[in-house]
Parts: structure tokens; sequence; C-alpha cells
């Protein structure tokens, strides 16, 4: 039997408190400079004065200890842990030895605790996992570079290259003279780039150097493929407008680098120039005067750092949360993004058009669109209404066919993945969702059993029984063990241990879904840039696999395969969530239970895994799922949705 817990003894378990050893404040008064008061205050500062006030703070033998104790015991609980003990070819994802490289963070002397947890967020990115991530909000997006020239692959008269983004001007301009009046102080001519063609950057071909972004800064996604799409620039639906997205190459989420060389030949040019781009750095953390007040408040834990026990503190989460994957706080969707340059806002009349769900119909008058933003919307059953409206009103209309745009969609609640499903697919289609199972550990097992014996149910966690169904959508009793006894698997020659396979409890919906589909499932299609995650993932497969969807992804690499969907698990736990349900379960002293957060951080991990419907053995995040089409974008069509749309 193999249930292993590599947990790392505390050195120093001493609590974060003004005067302590532990990176208080009082640890940086005797100390002459501080670079932190130097950029207080400002909204972009130059790459090195951020690192510097990052790096200021020292490295700690204690808050390492403590963080390496959570992450390793949260590790347990982490379904695709095994998976990474060999390389997944298909997706172009290499092995990663989890508690190899753990220990060896454990044992690596750092000169900062910026460096620390840099290198532990870099391993747990090299997962390619965005529902998996090492999130320390003291250093982790506070400080996001921002480039002058963010880049995107698209087909000039035949032939794909790589280019600075044509609407440069417009949209830079859009991030206000706070950030362009720096380059005008420096004398830096950015504007000259709009159009650019791309020839290399930090002396490698411009694709490259995508591909190498794609490997060591994006993460998120398993497939490379998709990863390419995330380093370019892309539209999308953000905070219920349309938004353009830097991309991982212009926009990355720490201030590592001050410049980047590009060799370009310019859009009215015909010889290649070589171009030196300095970064700017704009800060998106908590306000602060110094490096005392940075650290209190960015980096000191938090009365919601830590979970709490639902039994002593009343229940706090609605039963639709148990059924929902947090939307992934990605590094790549969550890469910067300012509002789209008006001439590719859409100009026809939207339709019901708000949130995260914006509809048209095109000028055929036969083609319906809806573009899905996410699946995490300010009002999760305002969300099915609103579906139930545009569709009624599309069928009023007279449109025949629809078009579903997923272009940079997160994801979000599970159940609204399945409720679209049940919408299109009709009621009479049946169980529209995925067979899942969580991890079997030790501790797993132990609260499942402690929350059956104290007679917790959904009202309080994710463990207790009732917040799943059988295939014949009965809801679990609270007296159903899934988890013991548990299923043995071979995952990369180890045995792996898991639930029963249990079901999301998503019905009743809060609409009635319609018997027959409201339109030919044979004129349904999806396009997408690939970066669709988790629901959006989830959606789409099923769309795929169950209707034989046509999709259509835009983007990437020339003769390079790509999946349709990004990241799929299931259903995730941030640490909060996973702490609260030991606490819930009165297992907080456990040996194997982790112990409270010194700092302000997120570990979150996937937590139960979907499995594919064409092989039940396999989870769909390694389902190899290629899509039926693929475009390049082009200048028409690369930021404009209404006209990629109407090329669909």
């Amino acid at each position: 039997m193999r249930f292993i817990t590599t947990g790392f003894t505390l050195l120093a378990a001493v609590p974060v408190l003004p005067g302590s050893s532990v990176a208080s404040p009082r640890s940086y008064e005797s100390r002459e400079e501080d670079p932190c008061a130097k950029i207080a205050g400002l909204a972009y500062v130059p790459p090195a004065d951020a690192r510097a006030c990052l790096s200021y703070f020292p490295f700690n033998e204690t808050l390492r200890q403590n963080v390496l104790d959570v992450v390793s015991k949260v590790f347990d609980f982490y379904t695709f842990e095994d998976y990474y003990l060999a390389p997944v070819s298909v997706f172009d994802q290499p092995a990663v030895h989890i508690r190899d490289e753990l220990a060896r963070i454990n044992s690596t002397s750092y000169t900062s605790d910026y460096a620390f947890n840099k290198d532990l967020f870099d391993v747990v990115n090299s997962l390619n996992d965005g529902h998996t991530g090492w999130y320390s909000y003291c250093y982790w997006q506070t400080f996001q570079n921002l480039l002058p020239a963010p880049v995107v692959s698209l087909e000039v008269d035949g032939a794909q290259d790589v280019y600075v983004v044509p609407d440069l001007v417009e949209f830079i301009s859009l991030l206000g003279t706070n950030y362009t009046g720096y380059y005008d102080s420096i004398g830096f001519d950015w504007t000259r780039l709009a159009g650019a063609r791309v020839v290399n950057i930090e002396g490698m071909s411009a694709y490259s150097y995508v591909d190498y972004i794609a490997d060591t800064v994006s993460g998120n996604y398993l497939d490379h493929g998709v990863r390419v799409n995330s380093v370019l620039s892309s539209y999308r639906i953000n905070a219920g407008n349309y938004s353009q997205r830097f991309g991982d190459l212009a926009g990355p989420v720490y201030p590592d680098l001050d410049n980047l060389t590009m060799e370009v030949i310019l859009a009215n040019g015909t010889e290649p120039e070589t171009i030196v781009v300095p970064y700017l750095s704009s800060y998106l953390g908590k306000p602060f005067k110094d490096a005392a007040s940075y650290w209190a408040s960015n980096c000191a834990a938090t009365n919601e750092t830590n979970g709490v026990d639902y039994l002593t503190q009343g229940s706090a989460i609605a039963h639709s949360r148990a059924t929902r994957q947090p939307r992934a706080a990605l590094a790549a969707s969550s890469s910067l993004g300012v509002g789209i340059p008006s001439q590719f806002v859409p100009n026809l009349t939207a339709i019901d058009g708000e949130d995260i769900l914006w509809s048209y119909i095109l000028p055929d008058n036969k083609t319906g669109v809806m573009f899905v933003g996410s699946f995490d919307p300010e009002d999760y059953y305002g969300f099915q209404s609103q579906v139930a409206s545009v569709i009624s009103t599309f069928q009023e209309a007279g449109v025949t066919q629809l078009l579903i745009d997923l272009s940079n969609n997160g994801g979000g609640y599970v159940c609204l993945g399945e409720f679209l499903h049940s919408y299109l697919a009709g009621a009479n289609f049946g169980f529209p969702g995925y067979s899942s199972a969580v991890r079997a550990n030790t501790l797993a097992q132990k609260i499942v059993a402690a929350d059956m014996a104290m007679g917790v149910n959904d009202s309080y966690a994710f463990y207790p029984p009732d917040n799943c169904m059988f295939w014949n959508d009965t809801i679990l009793s609270e007296s159903y063990n899934y988890i013991t006894p548990y299923v043995t698997k071979t995952i990369n020659g180890v045995e792996y241990y898991e639930s029963q396979r249990i079901y999301d409890a998503c019905t009743p919906f809060n609409v009635t879904i319609p018997a027959e589909p409201p339109f030919d499932l044979a004129k349904v299609a999806i396009v997408g840039n690939g970066d669709c995650a988790s629901t959006c993932a989830q959606f789409s497969t099923l769309m795929y696999e169950r209707h034989n969807t046509t999709i259509a992804i835009f983007g990437g690499k020339p003769n390079e395969t790509m999946q349709f969907k990004g990241m799929a698990g299931e259903q995730v736990l941030e640490w909060y969530d996973i702490d609260s349900e030991i606490k819930t379960a009165g297992l907080q002293d456990d040996p194997l239970a982790p112990p409270d957060l010194l700092v302000n951080a997120d570990f979150r991990h996937n937590w139960r895994t979907a499995y594919s419907w064409e092989d039940e053995e396999t989870p769909i995040a390694y389902y190899s799922d290629l899509p039926q089409l693929r475009f390049p974008y082009t200048p028409d069509t690369y930021m404009n949705p209404q006209a990629l749309w109407i090329f669909a």
C-alpha cells in the first residue's frame, strides 16, 4: 500500500508577530536603504526597482519549512501527481518528479524570500496544470511586467509569422499616460512597432522564443500548442467587457526581465532592425509606504489565509459551491488586459448581453452567436435564465444554427457547463456529465469517516457523500462511504488509490430544459483559441464526444497540433478550502494534516478528476482531443470577434 506523505518538520515554528524573527517589519528597520519606499505609490516602475523591493525581504528558514510542510501535504490530495512520473509526449509535457523537486527546494540556499517563493512557483508551474499552483501574494501578480509590443501569429499573403499587434497604438494608449509617459521620458518610440514582423527575439527565431515562453513562463495548460496561444495577445471577456490580453510574452506576472531584444521589419520597412524594448512593471498589489508596510499589506497571513471549522463558525458555503469548479486564478488568464480598442467591439445589436455571456445574430440572419467568456457568472441562476432567454430570442428570429465562442474561457461552475450542454442537447438526452473521483489518501479517508460520524453534510463541506450522486441521479445518502473501500489503479508503475466513481449533483436547474434540442446539433459549432479551462474544457469535450460537434481552433504555430481544450480537471480546492475540510472534520491535529500558513498565500490543487466518456479509465485532462478544423488568425480576425464569427 502506498500512502506517502512527505512532510517537512518545522525548524522553528513560531508565529509571525511584530518583533519576531519571522520576517516581521522590525526585521528591516536596521537596513539603511529601503527600495520599497523608493517606489511606494507608483502605478508603474522599472522592473529593476520592482525586483529590488521584492528581493529586500531576507530568506527565512522557518517560513520555508512552514510553506513546504503545507505544500507537500496538500500534494497528497493532488489527483494527477503520479502522471508526472513520466513524460506525456502527446502534449509535449516533460516529467516532473514533484517530491524530488520539493526535496531540492528544501536543501537549496536562497538569497531572499522572493527567490525561494519564485523557485517553488516555477516548479509547480512546470506541471502546466492551472488547477494546481503556489501563489504567494507577497510576490505573485504584485509587480507584473508589461511590454509595449505584444505579439500575435498572423497569416499574411499566405505565410504565417509573428507580428507585433497591428492595433498597438490604440491598445497601449488605453493604459494611459502613466504608462506611455515613461517611454516618452526615456525617448523610446514604441508606436513605430505597430504591425512589425518579428524575425528574432533574444537571438532566437520568433516562433522558437514563443516556444521558450510557452515552456518556461505560461504554465496552466498541459498541451504545448495551447500554451503557445497563451503567449500571444488575444481577445476575451473580462469583468463583463471585451478585453485584449497582453499575452505571456508581453505580460508575464513576474518582473524578471528589464527588456527584450527584438529583430523586426517595421510595417513600412524592408530591412531588419534590432530594437531593445524596455519592460515596465505595473503594480497590482495593495498600497504600501515602505518595506514594512509592503510586508504587512501583501505578505503577512490574514484572517482569510487559513481555513476554519465550519461546525463552530457556522455554514458559510452554499450547496451550489460544492458543484463549483472555482475559476482558476491563472497566470495566463490573469495576464493583464485592458479594454479592447473600440474598432474591435462587435457593432451588432447584443441580445441580452451582460456579464460573461454576450449574444448576437449575424448579418446572415440565420446564425446566432453566444460568446461565453467563462462559466463563473456573478449570478449563478441568472446565467441559466439568460441562456434560456437568448435561445428563445434566437428561435423567434428564425435562427437555425448556433456558433459558440469559447476564446479565453477561464471555466467556473461545473454545473453551469452541464447546464449549457443539457439545454442544447435537450432533456431527453439524459445525464450529461462525467464520472469523477477523489484521491483516497489516508487523511481523505479519515475526513469522510469523520464527516459521516459527526453528521457533516454538504452545507458545510465538500467531502460529505451528499455532495454527489449516483449515475441514476440519486443523491448519495449521508451514510454512504464512497471512499472506503478505495479503488486501486496503476499509474506509471505506481499504485494509486481513489474513491468510487461519483457524479455532480446539478439538477434540478433553475429553468426548464427543453425536451428536444432547440437547434439541430449538427448545426451547432464551437470556435476558440484553445485557452479553454476547466468547466469550459469539460463542456467542449462533452459536445465533441457526445455529439461530434465541429470545433474550430484559431491561432498557434503553423504545422503544430493543438488541443481544443486547455486544463481539464473536475473540481479544484483552494488552500482555504482543503484546510477547512480538515478542520471541520476535527482532524487539524492529525499528523498527516498540514499546519496553518504563516504567510499570505494560496496553494490550490486539482482535488477531483473527471474521466472521459470515450475511455473511462483516462482522465479527460490526459485524453487527446484535436479539433476538426484549425485556422490561422489574419489581420482581419486576430482581435476582431465579429469578423472571426462571420468567417467561421
